[in-house]
């Protein structure tokens, strides 16, 4: 059978297995199945429920009355996973998702990638409780991650809308979809849950919530903490921090008033990818740090500070890391204005501070170049601390605050509904030096002081406008017809109070662009319909066009203000287009009760689409860049269209009370129209696949629940993933299975404890080892790799008091 094919096939080759499995302990099934299910409590309403009945992992509602694709997951399915993961990798489990990062949790931003249906992660839009999280990239300049916005165990539901989201959602860059993530309200009865969860390389997470019950009138609230750490597999690096969250909530006969604030204090050391090519000879499994061996890290180098000439591009760093400091903050009131009529304003404010720090040795990727430019004719070891060593930082700032109001009315057949979204966001960006002192060196859990160069420095002040307009007219009981458009308006100027000097960012480069942009777009259409064939079973089909807004980051990424020169930034603001998107999707949804051989239920959504992205934006360097430290002399250059085909088909069989099979088959193909120029030749990408995103992927859940125990096992198969534009190369197909066991803790339960229960969850079953993302070469011939993480286990214990 062919290897990619051969996962896939997974659910059907072990159903049959399975299935026996129920029939046969169906006797106690019956025994354990809880007397009414509307008895279970709602998932954004509790803590955790243990050995609940056996559900699926997504679930698909008639009633979302949605005109394309909505999957949602509830909190009870995201912890279930392992307990405080983060809500964008608990989508993995969900069609057409490709979710990989280094740690358990995907709590690591440096090496995280996502693609839904073709399209990368800063391709799609983002909001938690309708604030915008901007667009995703590392090194963020207009959001933050939903795992910094939000403590995962307050996380209510998250709900993909893969191809389209609303068009009221406030994103200046989802193409191919929305994200939503909605933190849980606070209860109505008193409580304290406290959550430890602790397992492999000394995991430490500890979780605690009060909830104040119902006080006043109408008034409820709560307050939460987590303190997580964990070292990572392959270095000695301490990953994690601390994160409060606070949200009040007044339901009133005048409408809901809520408050909500988050606060982020998180420190992660990072790992190096592997370089990947046919020069490269040395090619390890991992490239960790030598951090905190100082003494092995001096000695790695030659005495003139040269690292060893046969690890080639994969020589080791002394260390790397992420620091982010985040406030979020929003206060939101739906008024009821009549019966059918609501208004919904919400202002909300993010502040970020935040630095990435890079501890490397001070003769690679061009660095003598550099730093000669900055001390001409000097001893570049004895001016960065006689260590051999240079600390490279990027430091960011983001201030930005909102502003979302939506009005919505029934009148007759037709539900209407109008919003505005403005934010103001001020940002900045500086790349700075610092000396690593042989007598005193640093670590990832400082943050440097008195810079020895400051390479650039951006601020950007960027202003966004998105207007929607839609109704829904209900032709009939059974069938609705659903039309909109919106739309999306930026300004954004961009300035360098200090500017490099000359050939400290490129070749040539003479300074850094500054200047405004503008972009208007007026119209961005939607139409849809939605017909309910049955009470069970419901068609949709939905067309809509997309916009993503031009990043507005300085000196580096696909930004117009990380081009090498005024000249070329010029040129791109009079010419360029943005990137658009058309989608067009159709599909059913299903959820039956049956009778049938042990099979009791069925529930399920098939989803076909066809994507025309025109206008693809690609940062392009004359050479190849290997490293991150110091860029090239970019390019912005519009490579042409992409045209997708693809399929979902997910679903879920119910075994009575105590089993559930879930399985999920996805098949995309991403494939580009057109070649493009590098400035030397032409490269032959029209035909190719997108790289980094697999055609075949199939996700497995089964569900047994067995008196007071509930058995999970997730099996996750990711197929071929091309690692070049020209397609030259490939990393193979994974598969790996994750083990989850939870169940009460009886003995404990009285007094003040109450639902005492635990949680095993073992991560990479098989303990399987090969390449889990990839960073898509910039040439043929060269490309990066993270590795699979080892096998993990974690013990969680919960109680509420």
């Amino acid at each position: 059978m062919n290897k990619k094919l051969s996962a896939v096939c997974f659910a059907a080759l072990s159903f049959p297995m399975l299935a026996m499995a129920a029939n046969v302990a169906a006797a106690v099934a019956e025994m354990a199945a809880p007397a009414n299910a509307a008895e279970a409590p709602a998932a954004a309403d509790t803590v955790d429920t243990a050995a609940a009945a056996a559900v699926p992992m997504a679930t698909v509602e008639i009633a979302t009355r949605k005109t394309r694709s909505s999957v949602a997951m509830t909190k009870s399915d995201m912890q279930k996973i392992l307990p405080g993961i983060n809500p964008l990798k608990a989508l993995q489990t969900l069609p057409g998702v490709s979710f990989q990062t280094a740690d358990p949790w995907g709590n690591n931003e440096q090496n995280t990638s996502l693609f839904i249906h073709g399209f990368s992660g800063p391709q799609l839009g983002y909001t938690m409780d309708g604030v915008p999280l901007g667009d995703q990239q590392y090194g963020n300049y207009n959001g933050l991650s939903p795992q910094r916005a939000v403590i995962s165990e307050n996380v209510g539901s998250v709900i993909l809308s893969s191809g389209a989201g609303d068009l009221s959602t406030a994103s200046t860059s989802n193409l191919g979809g929305t994200i939503e993530t909605f933190s849980s309200d606070p209860l109505q009865t008193r409580n304290v849950a406290l959550q430890q969860t602790v397992g492999s390389y000394k995991t430490s997470r500890t979780f605690l919530r009060y909830d104040t019950g119902s006080f006043g009138d109408g008034n409820s609230a709560y307050i939460a903490g987590v303190h997580h750490e964990q070292r990572a597999w392959d270095f000695k690096g301490r990953q994690g921090g601390d994160q409060f969250n606070a949200k009040f909530v007044n339901q009133s006969g005048l409408g809901k008033l809520t408050l909500f604030v988050n606060y982020s204090d998180k420190i992660e050391p990072n790992e190096d990818s592997t370089v990947r090519s046919a020069s490269e000879k040395y090619q390890p499994y991992t490239r960790p740090f030598l951090y905190p061996n100082f003494q092995q890290a001096l000695a790695y180098l030659s005495p003139t500070g040269a690292t060893p000439a046969a690890e080639g591009n994969n020589y080791r760093n002394y260390y790397s890391d992420a620091q982010r400091t985040d406030w979020l903050t929003y206060a939101r009131f739906d008024m009821n204005l009549g019966e059918s009529t609501t208004w919904s304003n919400q202002v909300y404010y993010h502040n970020d501070d935040g630095v990435g720090v890079v501890a490397g040795p001070i003769g690679v990727a061009g660095l003598p170049g550099l730093f000669a430019v900055y001390f001409p004719g000097q001893n570049l070891k004895q001016v960065f601390g006689n260590s051999g060593y240079a600390t490279r930082t990027t430091e960011y700032v983001i201030n930005r605050s909102g502003y979302l109001s939506s009005l919505t009315t029934e009148l007759g057949d037709h539900k209407l509904q109008a919003s505005l979204w403005l934010e103001s966001n001020r940002s900045s960006a500086y790349r700075r030096w610092y000396a690593l002192d042989v007598n005193n060196p640093s670590s990832p859990y400082d943050r440097p002081a008195d810079p020895l160069i400051t390479q650039y420095g951006s601020k950007i002040d960027n202003k966004v406008a998105q207007i929607s307009l839609q109704d829904e007219w209900r032709v009939r009981d059974d069938l609705a017809l659903q039309a909109g458009v919106k739309s999306s308006l930026q300004w954004a100027d961009g300035q360098f109070p200090v500017q490099p000097k000359v050939g400290a960012i490129a070749n040539g480069s003479t300074a850094l662009p500054v200047g405004k942009i503008t972009t208007k777009k007026w119209l961005l259409p939607q139409i849809g319909a939605r017909w309910d064939i049955t009470p069970h079973d419901q068609l949709f089909v939905n067309v809509q066009k997309n916009m993503r807004q031009f990043v507005t980051y300085g000196g580096g990424g696909a930004s117009p203000w990380s081009l090498a020169s005024q000249q070329a930034f010029d040129l791109f603001r009079d010419t360029a287009k943005p990137e658009t998107s058309i989608t067009y999707e159709a599909g059913l949804r299903t959820s039956h009760q049956l009778d049938l051989g042990g099979v009791t239920a069925i529930d399920g959504q098939v989803n076909v689409y066809h994507v025309d992205f025109k206008d693809r934006l690609l940062q392009i360097s004359p050479t190849p860049v290997i490293s991150s430290i110091i860029g090239g002399n970019p390019v912005l250059a519009n490579v042409g269209s992409v045209k997708t085909d693809g399929i979902d088909l997910s679903g879920t069989l119910h075994f009575g009370r105590m089993f559930s099979l879930y399985n999920a088959l996805s098949y995309n193909r991403s494939e580009y129209q057109d070649n493009y120029s590098n400035g030397a030749a032409v490269v032959a990408t029209a035909g190719k696949a997108v790289p980094g995103s697999p055609e075949w992927m199939n996700k497995t859940v089964a569900t047994l629940t067995v008196a007071d125990t509930e058995f999970q096992l997730i099996g996750d198969y990711v197929g071929k993933r091309y690692a070049t534009y020209t397609n030259d190369l490939s990393v193979p197909s994974y598969f790996l299975m994750s083990l989850g066991v939870s169940g009460k803790l009886p003995f404990l339960n009285g007094g003040l404890i109450k639902n005492a229960r635990y949680r095993v969850n073992i991560t990479n079953l098989a303990d399987r080892e090969g390449s889990l993302n990839v960073v898509v070469g910039a040439a043929s011939g060269t490309y990066n790799t993270f590795p699979i993480a080892p096998r993990q286990g974690f013990l969680t214990l919960m109680a509420d008091f």
